[in-house]
């Protein structure tokens, strides 16, 4: 690998800040995406599959 004269050559501490704000991207990525809506199925839905899953739960083991 030929570094230019101009450059510097990469330590440690660079490849882990550039993997840091990489993430921070993905992350920042995703919430607009989340903020933005288009969701399929609305949350209080999931919320309530979500329940009766864990009641459903809760009446086997109290009944087992």
């Amino acid at each position: 690998m030929n570094i230019e004269p101009d450059q510097r050559e990469r330590t440690a501490e660079d490849v882990l800040w550039g993997r840091a704000q990489r993430k921070r991207d993905r992350i920042r990525a995703e919430i607009a995406r989340n903020r933005a809506g288009g969701h399929k199925i609305p949350t209080w839905v999931l919320a309530a599959i979500l329940g009766l899953v864990l009641l459903g739960w809760l009446v086997l083991i109290v009944r087992g």
